[in-house]
């Protein structure tokens, strides 16, 4: 697969440049140049033209729990802990192996029209032990997204029986996956103790010396509620970081989610041992969380992501929102309008989002794999734009609709084509959707 891309702009090395080319061999970058030069260097190359489009690099969903997509809507204006029983337990538990697979792909088939090319599933339905993954991983396959699978361990006797695993079970299980799809470029399986209140000592432990094992990085839930601080300080007499970091497991491979509830010990704790942030804003503002502090992460030289959470806690799955989002709720709640900038939050967006993924994404440069959103210059929310292009990056992060995207390419390959989904069509997604709906009547 030789081919040369042709848009009108590329957001390459941090600029907008107008007529240039990317040259893909396989699935991977191998040169960037003007497209006159690109066109000599490669004759041999197919070559396909995006007019009006400026292309920028594909987003990286890291935290997202596929199945939630389902239950949109369900439970909605309640605390955290009514609208967790209203949805998650009442209707996770009940879905059969067709309704986790299709909660996946009515997910990543929306992110994909959102421009989310990698996403990181954390995935706690462990009702069929690895036939539930394996709906997954099967989903993404089919949208054509790449996908992490935080295949999450989970140990709490609160929590419904089929999220639940021993810490001997969760490990063999997380390995095994990690093993098979070790060499399968779409797939990445790591482990993910669910929280400190999801998980024993022993099964946080146990996830992170597995990730060790297998190189990996390790996701968590951290401090999203002011209840599992409240509970970590009355249990173990240490806030949540502190306690992680006298169970051995804060170091580079810890990623922690939300962080809302975290005092400056905890984030210079966390900065100190070059762990990274999960951060979902939007998710945070719908459930009441609270507000991140994110200068102060980015103070500590935290690496921070974006992630949408599930479609039941949030509404939404685009990256390009949470982008938004990030900027304008930190900017509010510190006002200080250059709290974070536009072009932070665009990087959280896409390469650091890479970067805690260990994956080549995020950037387009030699090298990368080649993931690609398409934009289009035309649409209202990109206008106006100035010759010298300085309102492309804002209007990106500050007014995008999603009747923007109209190309989306993962891997070397479009999965989306004039604003249509590739692979398959929305008309089944949508049918897929109905079926399982259809069930929920049934156990309302």
């Amino acid at each position: 697969m030789k081919k040369i891309l042709l848009p009108k702009y590329i957001y390459f090395e941090d600029q907008f440049v107008l007529n240039y080319g990317i040259a893909i061999d396989d699935n991977k970058i191998i040169k960037i140049a003007p497209a006159e030069v690109i066109k000599e260097l490669y004759p041999e190359f197919a070559q396909k033209e995006y007019s009006d489009t400026v292309f920028v690099p594909g987003t990286v969903n890291t935290h997202n729990h596929s199945f939630q997509s389902l239950l949109r809507g369900i439970a909605i204006d309640q605390p955290f802990l009514t609208w967790r029983d209203n949805s998650l337990y009442k209707y996770s538990p009940q879905m059969r192996l067709e309704d986790i697979y299709n909660g996946a792909l009515f997910a990543y088939a929306e992110m994909m029209k959102c421009g989310v090319t990698s996403v990181c599933d954390f995935f706690y339905l462990h009702n069929y032990g690895t036939e539930s993954d394996e709906a997954v991983i099967q989903a993404a396959k089919d949208i054509g997204i790449r996908l992490v699978l935080a295949r999450t361990m989970y140990d709490w006797d609160g929590a419904p029986n089929g999220y639940l695993e021993t810490v001997d079970q969760a490990v063999k299980n997380t390995r095994d996956l990690a093993k098979k799809y070790q060499n399968d470029s779409m797939i990445t399986i790591i482990p993910a103790p669910h929280s400190l209140h999801g998980a024993s000592p022993e099964m946080i432990q146990a996830g992170h010396n597995l990730a060790n094992e297998l190189g990996t990085k390790f996701h968590m839930h951290v401090a999203e509620e002011t209840f599992e601080v409240d509970a970590t300080i009355k249990d173990h007499g240490k806030r949540t970081v502190e306690y992680l970091d006298e169970l051995g497991v804060v170091d580079s491979n810890l990623v922690i989610t939300h962080g809302v509830w975290l005092e400056d010990n905890e984030v210079k704790l966390l900065g100190e041992n070059h762990a990274s942030l999960n951060y979902c804003p939007s998710s945070n503002m719908f459930l009441a969380d609270g507000i991140t502090n994110i200068p102060r992460m980015v103070n500590n030289n935290i690496n921070i992501s974006l992630g949408s959470d599930g479609a039941c806690g949030n509404n939404r799955i685009s990256v390009f929102e949470e982008m938004r989002m990030t900027a304008l709720l930190q900017k509010a709640a510190t006002r200080d309008a250059l709290c974070v900038k536009c072009k932070q939050v665009f990087d959280m967006g896409t390469k650091n989002g890479g970067k805690q993924l260990d994956l080549d994404v995020g950037e387009i440069k030699v090298g990368q794999l080649a993931d690609f959103v398409g934009i289009d210059l035309n649409n209202f929310s990109m206008n106006p734009l100035s010759d010298d292009l300085e309102q492309m990056l804002p209007n990106i992060v500050y007014s995008l609709q999603p009747d923007a995207i109209k190309t989306v390419i993962v891997n070397g390959k479009e999965t989306v084509s004039d604003g249509e989904l590739v692979n398959i069509t929305e008309n089944k997604v949508l049918r897929k959707v109905n079926e399982t709906m259809k069930y929920f009547e049934t156990i309302r």
